[in-house]
């Protein structure tokens, strides 16, 4: 059996890893076997890097030392989960992927995103059967981003123009790939956003 592949998407505070919970469960109780997974995560080596990317202070690596280190976690994650939850049949579904890659290191600090292209090419090579970006304003993503405030606040410490460049990156990424992409207003409160994003994936099911 060949499963479906499915990311979500968005700035920092936009609600997608809500919406990827949410969506896991309304599958589960309709009988679909899901795998909910993360980026970077996933398995236990990408839990690793995880907390080495996102934990500590916003200069702590440089974007390129970070598409590296994301690469490597990518890399773990598909070969022992991602692959292998397709392989059974099953819908992963995925809390950021490879686009968030593209964005955060390849066009938020600089031009970098040939770079990021020719590692996933090389190492990754997969893309998401469909991708559900949920966008938000940079103001209120960042605010709702702080306020729920822990360890992993390293990209929401680098302010709310990062957060602007990354939006405007993730759209444009919408719009390199129409066919893969779906925009869904996060603003329009959550079980309407649900309700999108279980239309958009219906038709794959």
């Amino acid at each position: 059996m060949s499963g479906l592949f499915l990311s979500f998407e968005g700035i920092d505070g936009s609600g997608k890893s809500t919406q990827a919970r949410l969506l896991a469960e309304t599958l589960r109780a309709s009988g679909r076997a899901v795998t909910l997974t993360r980026e970077p995560g996933g398995s236990p080596g990408a839990e690793e890097i995880r907390r080495l990317v996102l934990e500590g202070t916003a200069d702590r690596w440089s974007a390129e030392t970070e598409i590296l280190l994301f690469t490597a976690a990518r890399r773990d994650h598909l070969e022992k989960t991602v692959r292998p939850a397709l392989a059974r049949g099953e819908v992963v579904i995925c809390d950021r992927f490879a686009d968030s890659s593209r964005v955060f290191q390849g066009l938020t600090r600089g031009d970098l995103i040939a770079t990021v292209d020719r590692l996933h090419d090389l190492m990754i090579a997969t893309e998401p059967d469909l991708t559900l970006l949920i966008d938000l304003e940079p103001a209120l993503g960042l605010a709702r981003a702080t306020a729920r405030a822990g360890k992993e606040m390293r990209f929401e410490d680098m302010g709310l123009a990062f957060q602007e460049k990354a939006r405007a990156g993730f759209l444009a990424l919408a719009r390199r790939f129409p066919a893969r992409f779906r925009v869904i207003d996060g603003a329009d409160g959550q079980d309407r956003v649900a309700r999108a994003v279980l239309a958009a994936v219906a038709p794959l099911l």
